[in-house]
């Protein structure tokens, strides 16, 4: 596990438009992480907008995401959910099932998708990542996103 954050990126003043997609389940945690990635999004991407979805759990994020990248054409979609690893694969099957769900829908889209769907032991590991400041996976996921846009306007800018 990292034990610090990646430095805060560049500001950008480019009005994007941004999504996230987030399970009600395990709400104090997901919640945590919406409004870290608000916060820090304000900070270093104040023009850009930004919708928040709701799904029931961790699994329907999957459909969520890429329904939102179809209909609402975002520049971006931040994934979030929790998940508690059990006595069972529960966890591990939903977390891949997810994992390789936002993967293809962030291709098909040619559309930075960020996951942040975690999956945690512990009480105390859900409140570090969503709640704390020191390693909060929302301000983790809002700076990961300006980095993307970022570099894939890079990349347009230098194309042939």
């Amino acid at each position: 596990m990292a034990t610090e954050l990646p430095p805060r990126p560049v500001s950008t003043s480019l009005a994007h438009r941004l999504a996230i997609v987030a399970s009600e389940y395990h709400e104090q945690y997901v919640d945590g992480l919406i409004r870290s990635a608000r916060r820090e999004l304000e900070t270093i991407a104040p023009a850009a907008t930004l919708d928040v979805f709701r799904v029931p759990g961790s699994f329907e994020i999957a459909l969520g995401v890429d329904r939102v990248a179809a209909l609402q054409e975002p520049d971006a979609i931040l994934a979030f959910g929790v998940i508690f690893d059990g006595e069972t694969l529960h966890a591990t099957l939903i977390a891949e099932a997810v994992t390789a769900s936002l993967l293809q829908t962030s291709i098909r889209h040619a559309l930075p998708v960020l996951h942040e769907i975690l999956v945690v032991k512990t009480h105390e590991q859900a409140r570090a990542r969503c709640l704390d400041e020191k390693l909060n996976r929302g301000v983790e996921a809002a700076r990961a996103t300006v980095r993307m846009l970022g570099a894939l306007a890079e990349v347009a800018v230098r194309k042939k």
